[in-house]
């Protein structure tokens, strides 16, 4: 099939397998038109989009503003209904557009500041990258023009799209849900209750194929703001391949022909809540009093009937961040990292144009990533795991105690300076051969240890404890000398269950001798069990109800120790506490079932679409590397909703050898035929074919659109 390039095809023409009906008018009129031809499987002469099967955009960019342009465009064609209502929100105007329900996440983004820093922002980028978001926005418009029956009209409010909602976009991503979100600070969690992840680096010392390997495997709630998108990008001076989250104009987690990474959710800790001393209109600071700086900004709510409620909001700051909560003569004052690093996305971008590992921490040492894990491999066979993010230099306390709220009249616990690069624990090549990570602290990313607590300060990072999935990760990794990269993925989809090996051994015998008859025959399903949460596993629903109902803190008779990192907690601290325990839930689980041995996949359920299938995989809390978190359903079952989200695996042979997957599929707009498709392959825990050259992706293709 031949194209060309000055065809009078209205911009941009769009092949798909649809098109066939109309193949006579086409090649008549490419005939008569035709100046110069261009093979699909040739270099391209214009900017392109070539589609694979499985709704992968793989763009083909003559200049780098194009390519962010067709990036612009293909986000639209998957996600434009998402994406739009994203950035409606990030503008802090969603409450405007869509009713009372988005008013609460209005007043977190103006408190925040986002609109106004933003215009910041856009004036700091370099002026190569102002151009490239402005692509980016106007690759977007132009998809809403060509296409505006396939956008809800809800959302085409939001049009048109400008730089500056990326850029809000993505300080309403990274800095206000991932650092650091209005749950969490109501709630007072830090870092472990992030979403989470895993990661892998191994160099060819512990591989069969003697080249290095890299697993990237982030888990995120399947939705909303946290929902990956998969794409290749090719423009002078970059071929990358990997995923980033929908609105974000770059990748995020990728690799190209020489190096990759990915990253996980670290115990970094980048906000922190003063409790502030109230007097007069004022709050007391090292002994005087200090006036309150207020910002008032307009906020239209649209009621039932289409009119709108107009109110203004107003925010106080003092000189540790907004005021986020008042109450009698004390309020809490919010203080969160990042918010001086507008170099975020060229970051990224940069990192993903890297060619060795000199280049790539050039890169890193800018700092401008405020959080997470960077887990890297290359094909000279480096790994390296670096506790990327801006991290405050603290004059007092350790981890633990920024993790309460903090004395807010006085400037000894107001930090100013952030740690420079060399400051960051980091470990590249280390002896045993491997790495990963597992939402852990650095610590304990290999063995024998190669990054000391002891050589950072307190506050850097928790001293422990390692969690049974970082465990799990660990042991797979240190048993297995020569990894295949067939293995590499079989390890990534272990549902074997960590905890139930530490701690069913010891229940086994304390049923058996004091258990009543439900307990015993209980114990008899535990006992035939594989201690998996395959689909088919029976024995697992059971289990996992029983450690439900424990305190997990308290379980054990051996705790968690710095010096056994890998094999405790262990033993069962109440035996009999833990009997009474299991025939309660063994009651329960016939009730609600009709049967104590109900396999796991007839309870726990991927819903996504119109499809409907047994799960595998189940909480990291129980020491599962395969993660897939559960909502209640209906009728005692549970809905997939978390977990397993995108999927690279990565051996930098030459050439590079790569399978994905996105659990849910490319796209989420209605029309799309790759809403879920990749369901099935996730329910078998099966990985996709990456298609990286022309020639696999021409072989694969759906569908072409010429720029």
């Amino acid at each position: 099939m031949f194209f060309t390039a000055k065809t009078k095809l209205e911009w941009p023409f769009t092949w798909t397998k649809r098109s066939r009906q109309f193949l006579p008018f086409l090649l008549s009129i490419i005939f008569v038109l035709v100046v110069s031809s261009q093979s699909i499987g040739s270099a391209p002469r214009n900017t392109e989009i070539l589609w694979d099967t499985y709704g992968i955009p793989h763009i083909y960019g003559n200049h780098t503003q194009d390519a962010f342009q067709a990036f612009g465009w293909a986000q639209m064609q998957s996600h434009g209904n998402l994406l739009l209502r994203l950035y409606g929100q990030a503008r802090g105007k969603a409450a405007e557009y869509w009713g009372e329900d988005y008013l609460e996440s209005d007043k977190w983004v103006l408190t925040m500041n986002v609109p106004q820093r933003t215009k910041t922002w856009y004036k700091q980028q370099s002026s190569a990258f102002r151009s490239y978001l402005n692509a980016f926005a106007a690759g977007i418009n132009a998809y809403a023009k060509k296409h505006p029956d396939l956008i809800d009209d809800e959302v085409k409010v939001v049009l048109p799209v400008t730089p500056d909602d990326i850029l809000s976009h993505l300080q309403r991503v990274l800095l206000f849900s991932f650092i650091v979100s209005p749950e969490r600070v109501a709630n007072m969690t830090h870092p472990k209750s992030s979403p989470g992840s895993n990661g892998w680096a191994i160099a060819p010392k512990r591989t069969a194929s003697g080249k290095a390997m890299l697993l990237a495997n982030p888990h995120l709630p399947w939705g909303d703001l946290f929902l990956w998108y998969e794409a290749q990008i090719t423009a002078p001076g970059i071929n990358a391949y990997g995923a980033t989250l929908v609105g974000i104009p770059v990748l995020a987690i990728a690799f190209n022909d020489n190096l990759g990474w990915t990253h996980t959710v670290n115990t970094h800790d980048g906000w922190d809540t003063y409790e502030l001393k109230l007097q007069k209109d004022g709050y007391l600071f090292d002994g005087k009093v200090r006036p309150f700086e207020t910002a008032s900004f307009p906020l239209k709510v649209k009621q039932k009937n289409g009119s709108l409620r107009e109110q203004i909001f107003s925010v106080k700051s003092s000189v540790h961040g907004p005021v986020v909560s008042t109450k009698e003569n004390k309020a809490i004052a919010l203080r969160v990292v990042g918010q001086d690093r507008p170099g975020i996305l060229e970051q990224w971008w940069d990192m993903a144009s890297s060619k060795n590992l000199s280049q790539f921490q050039k890169v890193l040492q800018r700092l401008q990533l405020p959080m997470f894990t960077v887990m890297y491999a290359d094909r000279e066979g480096h790994i390296m795991h670096l506790f990327n993010g801006v991290v405050p230099v603290r004059k007092q306390g350790d981890f633990a105690y920024w993790q309460s709220i903090i004395p807010g009249d006085t400037s000894k616990t107001l930090w100013t300076k952030t740690h420079p690069y060399q400051d960051l624990p980091r470990v590249i090549d280390p002896p045993s051969g491997w790495l990963q990570n597992a939402n852990d602290p650095p610590w304990t990313t290999t063995f024998p240890t190669a990054i000391k607590a002891e050589n950072y300060p307190s506050y850097m990072a928790p001293r422990g404890p390692m969690d049974f999935r970082a465990q799990r990760s660990a042991k797979m990794l240190a048993e297995d000398k020569s990894i295949s990269f067939e293995e590499m993925i079989t390890y990534k989809h272990s549902t074997q269950m960590e905890l139930a090996d530490r701690i069913l051994d010891d229940l086994i015998p304390a049923v058996q001798k004091q258990g009543d008859k439900l307990a015993r025959r209980a114990i008899e399903v535990l006992i035939a069990w594989d201690r998996k949460t395959d689909a088919n596993s029976k024995g697992a629903v059971l289990f996992n109800s029983w450690v439900d109902n424990l305190d997990l803190d308290q379980a054990f008779s051996t705790p968690w120790d710095e010096k056994s990192p890998r094999t405790t907690p262990d033993g069962l601290a109440d035996p009999e506490s833990a009997v009474k325990a299991l025939a309660d839930v063994a009651a329960k689980v016939e009730k609600t079932y009709g049967t104590l041995d109900v396999a796991w996949g007839d309870v726990f359920r991927l819903q996504y679409g119109n499809l409907d299938l047994p799960a595998n995989g189940g909480g990291d809390d129980k020491g599962i590397f395969r993660v897939v978190n559960f909502a209640p359903a209906s009728n005692g079952r549970f809905q997939a909703v978390h977990g397993d989200s995108y999927v690279a695996a990565v051996e930098f042979s030459q050439p590079v050898k790569a399978k994905a997957l996105i659990s849910y599929g490319n796209a989420t707009q209605p029309h799309s035929l790759h809403v879920g498709d990749q369901l099935q392959l996730f329910a078998r825990q099966k990985l996709r074919p990456v298609w990286r050259t022309r020639q696999e992706i021409t072989a694969h293709l759906e569908e072409r659109t010429v720029f």
